[in-house]
C-alpha cells in the first residue's frame, strides 16, 4: 500500500471512531442517559456547556479536526495547523493517561456510556498517537510550537476553575475547591500542566528523531 494511503486510511479511521464517539456522547447528554448528568440534572443548555468544558471532549475534538485535514493531505502544514496538530497529539495523550490511573477507577459506567469512554480515553488516543508515531507528518514541532502548544490547555485551565468557582460545577474531581481546598487544587493543577509540558516535550524529541514523514 503506498504511504499517502496508508496514511489516509488511518487517519480516516481515527476520524470515523472519533467523531462516532463524540456524537454518543452528544445523544447520552441530551437524552440525559449519561454519567455527566446528576441526581438533579441541570437544563439541555446546562449539560451542553458542561459537555464542552470537558478536557477530553476538547482534545477529541481536535484529533478529528486534525485528522480531517490529514485524510485531504497526509503532508498537511502551516505555522497554525502544526500548533493545533501538537495540541491534538497532546492533549489526547494526557487525557488517556490522567483517566486511565486516575479517573477511571472512580467510574462505574454500562452500556454506551461504557462504549462511549472507551472510544474517547483509551481507542482514540492510541489510534492518535499511534498515527502521529507511523505516518507523522514530521518534522513539524519546534520549541515555538511547543509554547504556543501550552496557550489552550492554560486556557481551559483557567476557565474551568473560574467557571468552577462562579457555578460550583467541576468537570474533574481533582479540581473541584469547594472539596480539595485551593492548596490541593493548585498542587493538581501543577501537576497536570507538568505533564502536558513533559509530553509536549518529549513530543518534540521525538518529531526530530523519527524519520522523515511527508516533508514539505
Amino acid at each position: 500500500m503506498h504511504p499517502r494511503t496508508a496514511a489516509r486510511f488511518w487517519h480516516g479511521a481515527t476520524l470515523g471512531i472519533g467523531l462516532f464517539a463524540l456524537v454518543v456522547q452528544v445523544i447520552l447528554v441530551v437524552s440525559g442517559a449519561s454519567v455527566l448528568v446528576e441526581d438533579e440534572p441541570p437544563t439541555l443548555g446546562e449539560r451542553m456547556v458542561r459537555l464542552v468544558g470537558y478536557f477530553t471532549i476538547q482534545a477529541n475534538g481536535l484529533v478529528a479536526v486534525t485528522a480531517f485535514t490529514l485524510v485531504r493531505d497526509p503532508a498537511r502544514d502551516g505555522r497554525v495547523w502544526r500548533v493545533i496538530r501538537l495540541a491534538a497529539v497532546v492533549g489526547i495523550t494526557a487525557t488517556m493517561i490522567i483517566h486511565w490511573f486516575f479517573l477511571r477507577p472512580l467510574l462505574d459506567l454500562a452500556g454506551w456510556s461504557y462504549v462511549c469512554d472507551l472510544l474517547l480515553h483509551v481507542v482514540v488516543p492510541l489510534l492518535a498517537v499511534l498515527g502521529w508515531l507511523f505516518f507523522g507528518p514530521r518534522p513539524r514541532v519546534t520549541i515555538t510550537v511547543v509554547l504556543l502548544g501550552l496557550i489552550w490547555p492554560a486556557a481551559w485551565l483557567a476557565y474551568t476553575l473560574i467557571r468552577g468557582a462562579a457555578t460550583g460545577w467541576y468537570p474533574y474531581p481533582f479540581l473541584n475547591l469547594d472539596l480539595l481546598g485551593g492548596a490541593r487544587v493548585a498542587g493538581a493543577s501543577v501537576g497536570v500542566t507538568g505533564l502536558i509540558l513533559v509530553v509536549s516535550l518529549l513530543v518534540w524529541l521525538v518529531d526530530q528523531r523519527l524519520p522523515v514523514r511527508f516533508p514539505r
